[in-house]
């Protein structure tokens, strides 16, 4: 549903004070523990964070992308961690469910999702298949009414956490790439499905990845999602959404260093005057702006073109693209506007270097971007549109 200007502004608003009030005092704990406390989990709840995906009809808040988009910049201005207790159930966890599921699969799941009572996960990823996604081995083998999942998955996100899987599996072995391959929805408790410990990772501590196995796991058939053979198209579908929002998680950060490295430099003196005042100093932040503010507009400009029905898989790549690279570098230009202070625990910015670094693998790394916007652009040449 589309949004009208004050009821979204108080949404934001609500989110940002959120951010503002309850997370960010915790970000320090947080890296430390490798854990979200459970009283901001719940409080995540209360806010229908967990269902901004959802339609209301299942008890979602149903945000229409431009305004996912907005709250995903504030959410971005914490800890990664934070949102990612939600993102799966906001993004690539759910949205399979929400475009392709039957009804009877939505009434059953939809709305255990939106309210958080359920954490939805998003199994594709393999040792061998990441970026290419038609090139996964696990198996899920027709056996009467039941399909048998057999194989593995890797890095999958809240999978410690998960109640449902979205699992894509092969289900022609004689068909290679990516026509053989099927999407499922998988419960925790189904047999033969084992979840591994949490990895240790560079950054983004209290967000959590295992690896997800199946031996002859039997899932009903009734669990397919769009239909044998429709797996990629699933996936496809699902990860164009998920690119504007991590990018706008991404320009979040971005923008909440800026505002890091602001205050700092009008505080910090040297040479006797704030080091605000030293050309090289404004020369980064000024590019950090520039950057951020340009990232925001290509985040916007795409979310609107696809809340208007646009196919937006050349600009969602071009978004996530930019936005997450210039992240990188903002984070990498605070480190050094702080100077020694940018690299010790006590300031936080060493926690958003290491934290930044994965929105440039995830939903599709940078170079798959690449190949995305340069595909696209040759089909449009191809039909003359350019």
């Amino acid at each position: 549903m589309a949004f009208d200007a004050e009821i979204r502004d108080q949404l934001v608003e609500t989110v940002r004070r959120f951010v503002s009030e309850k997370c960010r005092p915790l970000e320090g704990q947080v890296d430390q523990d490798d854990e979200i406390p459970q009283g901001i989990v719940d409080e995540m709840k209360a806010l229908g964070l967990f269902g901004i995906a959802v339609p209301e009809a299942y008890g979602g808040l149903e945000l229409d992308m431009e305004t996912e988009c907005l709250v995903a910049f504030e959410l971005g201005r914490t800890s990664p961690a934070f949102r990612s207790v939600a993102g799966t159930n906001i993004g690539i966890g759910s949205q399979a469910l929400v475009l392709f599921g039957t009804d009877a699969q939505k009434e059953k799941w939809l709305p255990g999702i939106a309210s958080g009572d359920l954490i939805a996960s998003f199994a594709l990823t393999e040792p061998e298949a990441g970026s290419d996604a038609g090139g996964l081995t696990t198996k899920a083998i027709k056996d009467g009414d039941h399909y048998v999942l057999n194989g593995g998955k890797r890095y999958i996100t809240n999978a410690n956490k998960a109640d449902l899987f979205t699992v894509m599996a092969r289900t022609d072995p004689d068909t290679p790439g990516a026509k053989g391959v099927s999407a499922f929805i998988v419960e925790r408790n189904t047999p033969g499905l084992s979840v591994g410990p949490p990895e240790k990772k560079m950054g983004q501590q209290g967000a959590h990845i295992c690896d997800v196995n199946f031996d002859d796991c039997r899932v009903p058939a009734a669990n397919m999602i769009a239909g044998e053979g429709e797996g990629f198209k699933v996936a496809m579908s699902v990860l164009d959404k998920g690119r504007l929002h991590i990018s706008a998680v991404a320009t979040g950060m971005s923008e909440r260093l800026i505002s890091e490295m602001v205050n700092y430099s009008l505080e910090r003196k040297q040479f006797g005057k704030p080091i605000m005042q030293h050309q090289l100093i404004q020369a980064m932040i000024a590019d950090s702006q520039a950057e951020a503010y340009a990232a925001r507009c290509m985040i916007l400009d795409a979310a609107r073109r696809r809340d208007a029905g646009e196919n937006v898989t050349m600009e969602a790549s071009c978004a996530k693209m930019f936005g997450t690279e210039a992240c990188g570098r903002i984070a990498d230009r605070a480190v050094q506007v702080f100077g020694g202070a940018g690299y010790v625990t006590d300031y936080g910015i060493e926690r958003f270097f290491r934290d930044a670094r994965i929105f440039r693998l995830y939903e599709g790394t940078t170079q798959i971007q690449q190949i995305i916007i340069a595909r696209e652009l040759a089909r449009a040449g191809e039909k003359g549109l350019l």
